[in-house]
């Protein structure tokens, strides 16, 4: 009888001991697989800033952290910005703010969900007659004509009474401004970073930067920061997934912060994605970030610096008119 009574206690204790584990493996698989959401965000390639926290995001698996699953997709400029003004990808992670605005005023619904990197451009050069913006009239210059590094720069060039119609632009790809500076195919080249820093450490003693004006923002509009890249998103995506934009922000958030603690490392994660790029130049861009400007910060706080950038889209007419509110998403993200 003993035993009896024995083997009946030894069976429900086995029992309630799988049904235990089976539980907790439950609970285990939804916290894994069954709660990462997935994601797919259209890039640049790089060089490019849309491009510069995505191998870290990947390498330390920081979207999974935060509950979501990152698919990247990087695109030269051209095709990202008619995949993404399709809605072919619903998530744009090179969401330059004209760009943004741009959309808006061509009917299609965008948000600007949050900021990545504010503004830093620069135009160089190893004719030592230029040293203006004005002294560029009637001279070859390279640039990525889509982006809005290059209507920013129209911007400058107009506020320094440069007349941009009387320069030949060269149209190229992010990816072949530097080949173009190294190949001196053009008078200048208009660039920003990674890819100025790349350029300036192979050929340091050929470049000089032209004056951009770029300290007399605040005299031109009242604002202080230049809010201009960061990630983008169609209304109805952003509408039926608000549960994630709180997500993939503190991604993000986690990834600029790991990446600014960690310079070293992440220099040699970042630089590995980057053609011709070396860590050390890329640890010097995280390390004093005023011209990286690595500045992510929920749109809704930053909305008067961003209505004076679609001012200065206004005064170049690269925007017919400024774009409505809904353009700046207004959610709680933080």
């Amino acid at each position: 009888m003993k035993n009896i009574q024995f083997l009946k206690r030894f069976h429900i204790t086995i029992t309630l001991l799988l049904l235990s584990a089976m539980i907790i493996s439950g609970c285990s698989n939804d916290q894994t697989s069954g709660e990462l959401q997935e994601i797919e965000i259209v890039t640049f390639s790089p060089p490019s800033l849309g491009a510069f926290l995505t191998p870290i995001i990947e390498e330390k698996e920081l979207d999974k952290e935060n509950g979501i699953d990152i698919s990247f997709v990087e695109r030269p400029p051209n095709a990202y910005n008619s995949e993404f003004a399709s809605g072919q990808y619903k998530v744009g992670g090179s969401a330059a703010l004209l760009s943004e605005g741009l959309r808006i005023d061509r009917g299609v619904k965008v948000t600007y969900l949050f900021n990545l990197f504010d503004f830093w451009g620069t135009v160089i050069t190893a004719d030592e007659n230029i040293q203006t913006l004005k002294d560029l009239e009637g001279k070859d210059i390279a640039a990525a004509t889509s982006t809005t590094n290059y209507a920013m720069f129209q911007y400058f060039a107009e506020k320094s009474d440069a007349d941009v119609s009387t320069m030949k632009v060269l149209n190229a790809e992010t990816s072949a401004l530097v080949t173009y500076a190294e190949a001196d195919r053009a008078d200048a080249v208009q660039l920003w970073e990674p890819a100025h820093s790349v350029l300036m450490d192979k050929s340091p003693d050929k470049f000089h930067q032209v004056d951009f004006g770029l300290d007399k923002w605040e005299e031109y509009t009242g604002a202080t920061d230049i809010p201009y890249l960061g990630i983008a998103a169609h209304q109805d995506w952003a509408e039926e997934n608000k549960e994630l934009i709180p997500k993939l922000y503190k991604t993000f958030k986690d990834a600029a912060e790991w990446t600014q603690a960690n310079a070293k490392e992440a220099s040699e994660i970042i630089s590995a994605t980057i053609p011709s790029a070396t860590a050390n130049v890329i640890q010097h861009l995280i390390e004093n970030n005023e011209l990286l400007g690595m500045n992510v910060k929920p749109a809704a706080e930053l909305k008067e610096d961003i209505k004076a950038v679609f001012e200065a889209g206004l005064e170049i007419n690269y925007l017919e008119k400024m774009p409505d509110d809904s353009v700046i998403y207004g959610e709680k993200i933080e």
